[in-house]
């Protein structure tokens, strides 16, 4: 069993490794997952520990489901 990090995500149960650190401003990623509501509250925990603010939308892109995170503040 693979071990989740403080700051990855795992909204379907595969680990994805995100740079945080590198995100700045007006910066989004996209995360692709079915369960949407657990990438939501795995991030938001993220930006709340970091104290930064973001603007969530839930998207398919390239015919992939997922949410879309930009950081604002």
């Amino acid at each position: 069993m693979e071990v989740i990090k403080l700051d990855d995500v795992a909204p379907d149960g595969v680990r994805m490794i995100i740079d945080w650190g590198k995100m700045s401003t007006a910066d989004s990623v996209f995360i692709p997952c079915l369960n949407v509501k657990k990438a939501l509250k795995q991030v938001e925990a993220i930006f709340n520990r970091r104290g930064w603010k973001m603007r969530v939308h839930v998207s398919v892109e390239s015919n992939t489901m997922g949410v879309r995170i930009w950081r604002i503040a």
